[in-house]
């Protein structure tokens, strides 16, 4: 029995009240009299996550955010599924199971992402179908490859009609669409967009009945500019991408106590994280009130939201930021078979003094690029990155099987000497390398795939590395471990001249072909509004 202050999100009011529960259901919700410190909500749903971006697996991860007050997620597996297949989804499932944390899945309908990229593995409607059927799946994954979507491409079309068949919603992915192009997406039965970065844009997309997701995360922070659009439409609040180094200090608890200081009203707030997902997701969560499971949260207060005690099924999981579950998270081994790269594998060569050369274009606190064109000196037939201008190297490494490295240039980064490389590279996660001198580069790739993935950071030949043995992706450390090397990395980023906050995560998001204007796969640059390979010197 837990009493307290229960804010009650359908009828949007506050009232003192008593709780019971029986078998992990709330059995009966009693208006007492009484003065109480603190409120009760619902437990917090993040109805759009992917859980391989915080660099945790699933069980490390539900350590991190159940003390935050998250009871529930949706996640969509796309990464490690693009890297393993099903057995790695398999894996996301079982390891999810160790702790109290409800995970619930969308089945990926982006493995690949697209057709113009080397992923790990192929789902189709058959696997689709297969997934959807667990009781753990309750959506088909964001539809990412939207331009092939409203063509009516057949391999995307049987995923959505898979999950039509099986009565299930179906996310979206639809950054910047608008018009009749977006009717057709909505058209195809198209539920959910968490892409929107303007409040016009959510409008657009509201009014053709879409749930519009608000994402705050790590990569993408879009509370703030869709704020306008929040305060007076019903929506979702979601993190999708969201760095361990964050979460270690908060996960929705956090962009509750954001949104709240932007001027959205506490409750309406609320709702974007309990009663709204539930509702969308027809899961038995988000709201305490009879006939749903007894997932309780009590926080300081409606502004800060800091949380003190966690329930879920109506046993305590966490008080005062500290879980109360024990946490055995399952092994996965990668291996990544590649022969040692050379300096020269990373080099652009020409034949002239200088070359036009396209660039991306970094944008803050975005996953968006712009398309720029820079002006490159050659020396001694390689054409060079440009300090003065802030243009370095980048590559992409085929992790899957040799082939040919892609190489290009990107502007934002900073760094005035030494390379970073990762195995996290949306969505099909070859390796992914940014840097000034191509010896860096090609010594940071090598020690990556040595290691089996993660993040290194590289200067004068000397390395230094987050290992994520868990499919390149992940590993099994506790969050704080995590985040302890992972803030080492970045302060030697710095030192390198580094101006992002976290260059790993803006790194990963170079090869999502999916996401406009200009970026990088293993296969060479990418226009991505035009849906066509580009060269990068525009001779």
């Amino acid at each position: 029995m837990i009493e307290g202050n229960l804010v009650d999100v359908r009828a949007k009011r506050v009232f003192p009240a008593r709780i019971s529960q029986a078998d992990g259901v709330i059995a009966s919700v009693e208006e007492i009299s009484g003065s109480f410190d603190g409120f009760l909500i619902p437990g917090l749903i993040d109805s759009h996550v992917h859980i391989e971006s915080s660099l945790l697996c699933p069980s490390r991860f539900a350590e991190a955010v159940v003390p935050h007050g998250t009871t529930a997620v949706v996640a969509n597996p796309h990464e490690i599924a693009n890297v393993l297949g099903m057995p790695g989804v398999d894996f996301m499932s079982r390891d999810s199971k160790e702790v109290p944390l409800r995970v619930y899945f969308t089945a990926p309908s982006c493995v690949p992402t697209t057709a113009f990229e080397t992923s790990g593995a192929a789902f189709g409607g058959a696997e689709i179908e297969q997934m959807l059927l667990r009781d753990d799946f309750v959506a088909l994954g964001e539809v990412t490859d939207y331009r092939s979507a409203v063509r009516h491409s057949p391999a995307v079309v049987e995923k959505i009609e898979a999950a039509k068949r099986l009565g299930k919603p179906i996310d979206g992915h639809a950054p910047l669409l608008s018009g009749q192009d977006l009717k057709d997406y909505v058209g195809l039965g198209i539920t959910t967009d968490h892409e929107c970065t303007s409040s016009e844009e959510a409008l657009e997309k509201a009014a053709l009945g879409m749930v519009v997701m608000v994402r705050q995360g790590s990569a993408s922070k879009n509370l703030e500019a869709l704020a306008p659009f929040a305060k007076d439409h019903e929506f979702v609040l979601v993190s999708d991408d969201m760095d361990v180094t964050e979460l270690v200090h908060g996960h929705l608890n956090r962009s509750l106590a954001l949104a709240v200081s932007l001027g959205i009203d506490p409750i309406h707030a609320l709702r974007g994280a309990t009663i709204n997902p539930a509702l969308h997701y027809k899961l038995p969560l988000g709201a305490i009130e009879p006939g749903r499971m007894a997932d309780i949260v009590k926080v300081r207060d409606l502004q800060s939201f800091e949380v003190e005690e966690v329930y879920i099924g109506g046993g305590l999981v966490a008080s005062r930021g500290v879980p109360k579950f024990q946490v055995r998270p399952k092994e996965m081994a990668n291996q990544m078979l590649l022969q040692r790269k050379v300096p020269s594998d990373f080099e652009l060569v020409t034949s002239l003094p200088s070359v036009n050369a396209r660039v991306i274009g970094l944008v803050k606190d975005e996953i968006v690029t712009e398309s720029l064109v820079a002006t490159l000196r050659a020396e001694n037939g390689k054409v060079m990155p440009d300090l003065e201008t802030d243009v370095l190297r980048v590559s992409v490494v085929n992790r899957y099987r040799e082939a040919p490295v892609s190489r290009g240039f990107v502007k934002g980064f900073g760094l005035k000497s030494g390379a970073l490389a990762s195995s996290v590279a949306h969505d099909s996660h070859n390796i992914i390398v940014v840097g000034v001198g191509s010896d860096d580069m090609a010594i940071a790739v090598n020690s990556l795939v040595q290691e089996g993935g993660g993040f290194c950071v590289c200067s004068n030949g000397k390395c230094s590395m987050l290992n994520l043995r868990v499919a390149g992706l992940m590993c099994t450390k506790p969050a704080h471990e995590v985040s302890r090397i992972q803030d080492s990395l970045l302060q030697e980023v710095r030192s390198l001249g580094g101006t992002l906050r976290d260059p790993f995560i803006t790194m990963s998001f170079l090869s999502l072909l999916v996401i406009p204007k200009l970026k990088i796969g293993d296969r060479g640059l990418f226009d991505v509004e035009n849906l066509e390979f580009v060269p990068v010197l525009m001779l």
